[in-house]
Formats: C-alpha cells, structure tokens, sequence
C-alpha cells in the first residue's frame, strides 16, 4: 500500500494527505455489487449532506494511508478493518476547492453488516448498487458558496453523488469493466 508522510506534511502540490475506503459487497443472493457511501450530516460546517466514502485526513500515527481509510471506516460506520480485504487502490484524487489530495482504498466486505454511525459526522449509511449508479450518471447545476456551476453527478433514489465521490466511483466503475490482468488493476474476485 502507499506510504506517504503524515498530513501536517503537506504534498508536493501543498495539498493535505486523506484516504477513503470504498467497501464493496455482493449480496447474498448473486446481485451486482454494491457500493457502500455515507452521508454527512446536514448540520456540518464543512460538506454538509453531502455523500462521500468513509475516510478523512492522516493521522501521524497512521502508518500508512490504506490504515487511515481503515481507521475512518472504523470511526465513522463501525466497519472494523478485520471486517476488510483491501484488493486494490485507485488514482489519488484532488479537491480543488479545500486542497486534499484522497487515496481511494478498495475493499471487499461480507453483505449484511450492521452500521454503527458516528453521531457527530454520519446521517446515514447507503449501500447502493453500481450498475444502477452507473445508470442514473447526468449532469446538473449546483450552486455552492453563491457560485453556479455545472458538473456531472449520479441523482440515484434521490440522493446526489458528485464532485471527489463521483470521480472516484467513475475510476472504479472503469477499473471494474477491465477486470483482471496487469499490475493495477483488481476485481471482485476473492482471494485465495
């Protein structure tokens, strides 16, 4: 997995070091995978009601960044990380308008957990399935600290998905469609 210095050192870029975990399941019945989110409080200073992965910034105890996505899944959805089987990590992502640069860690999770939501940051969890995300992908005006502007997103049941999750779950979906294969790359497949 990556290792990189502690968030109070910031990237090349002067960015602040996060990861997410993206958990996955199969559920018990042989559907398609599904993607589990949460969604933020709406009563937060920052990202409030938005979904988002589990994850946040590096801790300097974290030895590494697939621990800090470990850590947040604990913290935020109880999801222990024995509870995990990271398969893979996608392309870092930058946030333009708060400046993180976020290392997505893919892991396998059984279906059927039990949630236990973070009360100071966590509203809900959502465990939604990836084909269907893929087919409610549109595009759609937002407006955010008085600025209006178009960007692509994912409305499901809804619920709207953007900005850093929606280029992560883009990366995912195309990492997914190629399947196995060389270095890099991953699939829902189970280890032996």
């Amino acid at each position: 997995m990556t290792s990189a210095p502690d968030s109070a050192t910031p990237t090349p870029g002067g960015q602040t070091l996060a990861a997410v975990l993206v958990p996955l399941f199969v559920p018990a019945n042989g559907e398609q995978p599904h993607v589990v989110l949460t969604r933020r409080r709406a009563d937060l200073r920052r990202h409030a009601g938005e979904i988002s992965f589990p994850g946040g910034r590096k801790d300097r105890e974290d030895p590494d960044l697939a621990a800090t996505a470990l850590r947040e899944a604990d913290e935020e959805i109880g999801l222990a990380p024995t509870a995990v089987e990271l398969i893979g990590e996608l392309p870092a992502i930058s946030t333009f308008a708060t400046g993180y640069e976020i290392h997505p860690f893919v892991g396998l999770i059984e279906p059927g957990q039990r949630w236990r939501l973070s009360p100071r940051e966590v509203d809900a969890v959502l465990e939604l399935p990836l084909a269907e995300l893929g087919r409610s992908r549109t595009r759609t005006r937002l407006e955010r600290r008085g600025i209006t502007f178009e960007t692509d997103a994912y409305v499901l049941d809804g619920q709207m998905i953007w900005g850093a999750t929606f280029r992560i779950i883009e990366n995912l979906s195309e990492r997914l469609r190629e399947g196995g294969g060389p270095e890099g790359r991953f699939s829902l497949k189970k280890r032996r």
